[in-house]
């Protein structure tokens, strides 16, 4: 395989392990590791942080290695953005997995081909690893483009993540515009997307994610994704080690990766597969009536708990 393989790890040995074997399958001929450092709040952190880069230590194929280690922790907002501009210092095109992200054998060839095939398309900015269907299968073709780039294991080019700006400076200007409702055409999700640019602008960076400033950038210079028709990503992630996909019950920890056909059959037109997007849309509507529905029991919970600690003063 032609194509660098970039991953991001930290204190997950068991799944790191897994990302592994399948990397050390594809035999990439350029891999780049980047790890965060350990927490020092959390006692445990250090050997595990420790655990999960000695994978890397020894490869049983022919690589050139290239490791970005932290002494710091720099969080899961800064270390993988830095991580990934890291990648890029150093090559054109890289496909970008997570130690969560179990990619099926198929996928690194997926993504070496279209890598090579749009690499000059300036539009098309992300190949997708997942699709976020839930089985619903959009084409008879292998991929379609979507407006929806999906960060759970995927592939892109330099010329594409020149565009990350993880303080997304252009927001308020944006933010008092259309700009969000003429891609998302509905108040639900443009509310929940508007909440978490709000987060992303005023902390300036010191946010525990870097994906939504990927999206941002993505969205901002009307960028394509290619998605399989079938999903060759499973995320092992949730789970209580997570740090944004701790349940176990999510539907999106369900989804198991098929295998990518070859030859590839390309569909004939660029342009996004517009009910595969509107699906994508309601799934993120859905989570956002979730997260105000969790926020509301929550104020709740902490209600009854003043009144229960002002009745017991009464007593």
């Amino acid at each position: 395989m032609e194509t660098p393989v970039a991953v991001i790890i930290f204190n997950r040995p068991e799944k790191t392990r897994q990302v592994f074997r399948k990397i050390a399958q594809a035999k990439p001929k350029k891999l780049f590791v980047i790890a965060d450092g350990p927490r020092p709040d959390h006692p445990t952190d250090s050997e595990k942080c420790e655990a999960s880069r000695s994978i890397f230590t020894h490869l049983n194929w022919d690589c050139e290695v290239h490791r970005n280690y932290a002494d710091l922790n720099l969080g899961c907002g800064n270390r993988p953005a830095s991580g990934i501009s890291w990648v890029f210092e150093h090559v054109d095109r890289s496909i970008i997995l997570e130690d969560d992200c179990l990619p099926h054998p198929s996928f690194f060839r997926f993504c070496d081909e279209l890598l090579e095939r749009y690499l000059d398309h300036d539009r098309i900015m992300q190949i997708n690893g997942s699709n976020l269907q839930n089985g619903k299968r959009r084409t008879h073709d292998s991929y379609f483009f979507t407006s929806h780039n999906i960060c759970w294991g995927w592939a892109t080019w330099r010329r594409a993540w020149n565009h990350y700006d993880m303080t997304i400076k252009k927001w308020p200007e944006l933010k008092k515009s259309n700009w969000l409702w003429d891609i998302l055409e509905n108040h639900d999700a443009m509310q929940h997307m508007d909440r978490i640019f709000d987060e992303a602008y005023e902390k300036a960076g010191a946010v525990s994610f870097w994906d939504y400033q990927w999206r941002f950038a993505f969205w901002l210079a009307s960028g394509l994704a290619i998605s399989p028709v079938d999903p060759i990503i499973s995320n092992i992630g949730f789970d209580e080690t997570g740090t944004h996909t701790k349940s176990r019950n999510d539907i999106r920890a369900k989804i198991a990766y098929k295998r990518m056909k070859f030859p590839l059959h390309h569909p004939t037109e660029v342009k996004p597969n517009l009910a595969a997007d509107k699906f994508i849309v309601k799934q993120m509507t859905a989570k956002s009536k979730l997260r105000r529905s969790n926020r509301n029991i929550d104020k709740i919970r902490r209600k009854l708990s003043e009144i229960k600690k002002y009745i017991s003063l009464l007593r």
